[in-house]
C-alpha cells in the first residue's frame, strides 16, 4: 500500500453537497481489480473512479469505474467528476479546450466552457418496451397508463427503463416500489416537463422545494437556471433506490426526447429535489448532431488515501 492523491468531487453542482459525489482515486497505477472493488464498497458512494495512465494515443488520461457492486464501462457524473478532477491537479489536455477520457466503453471527448465540462453523450440503442413490462414498471412506480406520454427502454452502456410522464409533478410525487423494481431487474429512469407558470402545481412544487432546502426554494433563487425537465432516477438492482444525478441517464433521455421532438435541442435538466440535492444537466445537441452533456463541479475533499 501507499499513499494516493485523493478528491472527492460533487458532480452537477457548483454548490458542495448539493449534487452527486464520487470519490476519485487520482493514482490508479499499482491497484488490482479486487483492491479498487474493495475501496468503492468501503467508501459506499455510487461510484468510486481511478485513474491511470492512457493506453490509447489520442486519450489524455484512462478511468476505472466501480460502484460498491462492480465495474462500469461508463458513467456520467463519474466522466465529469473525473475529468475536474484530474484538471484541478494540473493535468493538461493535449489539445486545447477538448479532453479525450478512455474508458472500458471506448473513447469519450469532453469540452470545457468556462469552468462547466460537458461530455458527448455515447451511441444510444433504443426500442420500445413490452405492453407487459411496461404494465409491471408502471405498477411498481405507482402510475397509470394515461400519465405515460411515452416509453422507452434505453441503452448508452448502462440500461435504463425510460419513461416520460404528462408533467413535473408526477414525477415529484411518486413513491416507488423498490422491492418490486429490484425484482423485475429495472432501472427506471422518469421525467417530465414542468407546468406552467402560475399553475397550482407549481406553486406546489416551490413549496416542496423551500421545505427540502430549509427555507427559499432551490427553483426561486437568482441565479438558477430554468427547469425545462424534471429528472428522477431509481436503481434498486444495483442496490441504489435512488440516484442523486445521473449522467448516463440524462444522456440517453436527450437523445431520445431530442429525437422524437419532446424537447428541444437546449435545454435544462434538474434531478435530486427529493433527495434534498439541486442537480442541474445542461443538455445541447450540436450541429452535427452531437448531445452534449454538461454540469458544474466543485471539490469537497482533498488529500490522500492509502492503498
Amino acid at each position: 500500500m501507499k499513499s494516493r492523491p485523493f478528491k472527492q468531487v460533487d458532480v452537477f453542482t457548483a454548490t458542495p453537497y448539493r449534487g452527486n459525489p464520487l470519490a476519485v482515486v487520482l493514482d490508479g497505477t499499482g491497484i488490482d481489480d479486487a483492491a479498487m472493488q474493495r475501496f468503492a464498497q468501503w467508501t459506499n458512494l455510487s461510484e468510486t473512479t481511478f485513474l491511470l495512465p492512457p493506453t490509447e494515443p489520442t486519450a489524455d488520461y484512462r478511468v476505472r469505474i466501480f460502484t460498491p457492486g462492480g465495474e462500469l464501462p461508463f458513467a456520467g457524473h463519474p466522466t465529469i467528476g473525473s475529468c475536474h478532477a484530474w484538471l484541478q491537479a494540473g493535468g493538461k489536455p493535449k489539445a486545447a479546450g477538448r479532453i479525450v477520457q478512455q474508458c472500458a466503453a471506448g473513447l469519450v471527448p469532453l469540452q470545457r466552457e468556462g469552468e462547466r465540462l460537458a461530455f458527448s453523450a455515447p451511441p444510444l440503442k433504443r426500442s420500445a418496451p413490452s405492453p407487459s413490462l411496461l404494465a409491471k414498471v408502471a405498477g411498481a412506480l405507482g402510475l397509470k397508463a394515461q400519465q405515460i406520454v411515452a416509453a422507452q427502454v434505453l441503452d448508452n452502456g448502462p440500461v435504463w427503463f425510460g419513461l416520460l410522464l404528462s408533467d413535473a409533478d408526477a414525477v415529484l410525487r411518486l413513491v416507488p416500489d423498490h422491492r418490486m423494481l429490484k425484482e423485475l431487474g429495472v432501472k427506471a429512469g422518469v421525467a417530465g416537463v414542468p407546468v406552467a407558470e402560475g399553475s397550482s402545481m407549481l406553486i406546489g412544487r416551490s413549496n416542496r422545494e423551500a421545505r427540502a432546502f430549509g427555507g427559499k426554494a432551490a427553483a426561486e433563487t437568482d441565479d438558477s437556471p430554468k427547469i425545462d425537465l424534471e429528472v428522477r432516477a431509481f436503481a434498486a438492482p444495483i442496490g441504489v433506490e435512488e440516484d442523486p444525478v445521473t449522467g448516463s441517464l440524462n444522456a440517453s433521455l436527450a437523445e431520445w426526447l431530442i429525437a422524437d421532438g419532446h424537447m428541444p435541442a437546449r435545454y435544462v435538466a434538474a434531478q435530486g429535489q427529493c433527495l434534498g440535492r439541486a442537480g442541474r444537466v445542461y443538455i445541447e445537441r450540436d450541429s452535427d448532431g452531437m448531445v452534449w452533456v454538461g454540469g458544474d463541479a466543485v471539490t469537497c475533499v482533498d488529500g490522500q488515501v492509502t492503498l
